[in-house]
């Protein structure tokens, strides 16, 4: 180790294929941030001003905002930058930095996915229930829950990945720095890293989907036993934003860290990265507030207070 160099940046290869694409990708890209950054904002807006929306569902909803303001953070600004530098490059330490708050953002949504379909299960299987099943002090433990575990565990594989050392090669073949192709450029033992990373996926990736899918279990059976059609239009359109998004978020998810890796494509997979920490961030805001017209109203009132004050 005396005689090698210790890497201090990482080359970010992504885009390198294809260059007569970068001025499209650069305007694509920008207004997936823009977008995110202001539908975001505009629903935390919307919900924390309105008090009739000061209930678990849109309290979920805000943090599920403040997530995809981070995730679309994270990614976004290095990824618009190495559009149009010449020189392509991450220093370490802003690398690290990057892995975390993206790894963070991603188990967060997850946790929170589970939160928001236990919510939904409590709303449409045990209603009469709903008031102190889901009162304030359980909505503050289970967010707590999700930023808490959330934090941590993207710490734990921080620092495991801060043990470890990197002499080259430093070229990153992805669009942002993501844990699993980092590790594979150090020249120390990733043995620990690689058993974590696993167990991580195993609580976050599948633990939250399964639960999250029994809780839709319980909630279809419910609104199949009723009667009306009314009533189970009403009630498949209480839970159908969230169940778009965790159809959506949990197929990109899956696809980039389940699949075989005989069958796994290094460019899908890069196409599955933009989606769920670029284009989902982006969309979510769009789903949430076209499907649900409490959403648009209070959405409504802050535009017109914004544009009466300009």
């Amino acid at each position: 180790m005396s005689n090698q160099t210790l890497v201090t940046e990482f080359v970010l290869q992504g885009f390198s294929e294809t260059p007569q694409l970068w001025v499209l990708f650069f305007i694509i890209f920008l207004a997936f941030y823009t977008t995110a950054l202001c539908g975001n904002s505009f629903i935390v807006m919307a919900i924390s001003f309105s008090p009739g929306l000061h209930t678990p569902m849109y309290f979920f909803l805000v943090n599920l905002a403040v997530f995809d303001v981070f995730c679309a953070c994270t990614v976004l600004p290095k990824m618009l930058e190495i559009l149009v530098a010449e020189k392509k490059t991450i220093s370490y330490g802003g690398c690290i930095i990057q892995m975390y708050f993206l790894s963070w953002s991603v188990a967060a949504e997850v946790l929170l996915f589970t939160a928001m379909a236990y919510d939904r299960y409590v709303a449409i299987c045990q209603p009469l229930h709903y008031g102190s099943m889901m009162g304030p002090q359980v909505c503050a433990a289970l967010a707590g829950a999700v930023w808490g575990i959330s934090i941590l565990g993207a710490g734990v594989n921080i620092v495991l990945l801060l043990r470890l050392t990197f002499c080259g090669p430093n070229v990153i073949d992805h669009f942002f720095c993501k844990i699993p192709p980092v590790s594979l450029l150090s020249c120390y033992s990733t043995y620990l890293n690689d058993i974590m990373t696993i167990m991580a996926d195993i609580f976050y990736a599948v633990l939250n989907f399964v639960l999250t899918m029994v809780s839709y279990g319980f909630i279809i059976s419910t609104i199949l036993k009723i009667r009306t059609a009314e009533g189970k239009r009403r009630a498949f359109s209480t839970c159908s934003s969230h169940l778009i998004v965790v159809t959506m978020y949990y197929t990109t998810v899956i696809y980039t860290y389940l699949t075989p890796g005989s069958s796994y494509s290094p460019e899908m997979g890069k196409v599955m990265a933009v989606l769920y920490s670029t284009v989902s961030p982006t969309l979510n805001p769009l789903i949430y507030t076209l499907r649900n017209k409490d959403v648009r109203t209070a959405l409504n009132k802050v535009f017109t207070l914004l544009t009466g004050k300009l």
